[in-house]
């Protein structure tokens, strides 16, 4: 044997101190799109001869041809592993059990339509190897209104100041995730898990990196505007108690008007009792404000209040139908 030549043990050592990056891709109905995200992402990651990959596609139920392409796939290459749910349990918890099951150093999640482009995994792992924990993928630019644009950036802001977690403005779920946060993921137990915000207040040294957003190629967004409002809401129950005290502010700031407005009538009725006119609108008004405020104040109350009661069942996050390439027991 030439003495220039690994051995055996030394070609194991060599695959052993390669440092394992998983990527993490929710999908629904997306047969349109798996095929070329899977080559895209394994295109790219092909270029670091220094790293290995896995693929983890989390199927939520798709009632296409995705599972059956995600099969032909994990048939042909043994790193791509497939969970599919037993139905549609959302994206969070999609994203949340990817990132449980990914045995990596280090875990990427993107989504299947490829807006966000694999290209930038190189910078992600450049910053993640400097020392972040988390890097996370902000949209110099989105494809779509600008009243949608100003919605999002608007809320964010929102989030930011009512919130003690920082989350950066135009930054979606597209991120690479340090293995000492998912090993954290693994015993979170949220009822109705917010990742990104989850990952954020997880992180010691979080950093962002500016790209440019692609436009998908096929199929339909899994995003429309209703979806858009039940994340945001999610994110705001989720991380802040403000609702709360904004009512503990309205309430009081109700009250002190109702004192004053008791005072101002009272003197009209003392001493200018006679020029008074009827009363009814203002009280058939200030009736239907009353209602309207405490119909506000109890639905915000009964979001958290929804919140703890699924929380205190303790069902699981996802009921995992079938599996290709994973052991369950990994997670």
């Amino acid at each position: 044997m030439n003495s220039n030549e690994p051995s055996v043990v030394d070609l194991e050592s060599l695959k052993k101190s390669k440092q394992l990056i998983s990527v993490i891709v929710p999908v629904m109905n997306e047969e349109g799109n798996v095929e070329t995200a899977y080559e895209a992402i394994v295109a790219e990651l092909q270029k670091h001869s220094d790293l290995d990959y896995e693929i983890i596609f989390t199927d939520n139920a798709s009632t296409d041809n995705t599972f059956a392409k995600l099969s032909q796939l994990a048939s042909q290459n043994p790193r791509v592993r497939v969970l599919r749910f037993a139905r549609n349990f959302g994206f969070q918890n999609s994203i949340l059990t990817g990132y449980r099951f990914a045995k990596g150093d280090a875990a990427i999640q993107i989504d299947c339509d490829l807006e966000d482009p694999p290209s930038v995994f190189s910078e992600f792992i450049r910053l993640w190897r400097e020392g972040h924990d988390v890097v996370i993928g902000i949209r110099a630019q989105r494809i779509e209104a600008r009243h949608m644009i100003f919605i999002r950036r608007t809320y964010y802001k929102i989030l930011d100041c009512i919130s003690n977690t920082p989350h950066k403005v135009d930054a979606g779920d597209f991120r690479l995730v340090d293995r000492h946060i998912l090993n954290q993921l693994k015993n979170i137990n949220e009822a109705q898990p917010y990742v990104r915000g989850i990952i954020s207040e997880l992180a010691k040294n979080q950093i962002g990196i500016t790209y440019q957003r692609s436009k998908r190629q096929f199929g339909e967004s899994k995003f429309p505007f209703r979806q858009l409002v039940k994340l945001s809401i999610e994110g705001i129950f989720a991380y802040s108690t403000m609702p709360l005290r904004l009512a503990t502010y309205f309430g009081t700031l109700i009250a002190m008007l109702t004192t004053l407005m008791i005072g101002v009538y009272l003197i009209f009725h003392l001493f200018f009792s006679n020029k008074i006119p009827p009363g009814f609108t203002t009280t058939t008004i200030l009736i239907l404000f009353g209602i309207s405020l405490n119909a506000l104040f109890l639905g915000i109350i009964g979001e958290y209040i929804g919140r703890i009661y699924n929380q205190v069942r303790n069902r699981p996050n996802v009921v995992i139908a079938k599996a290709l390439n994973i052991d369950l027991q990994d997670s």
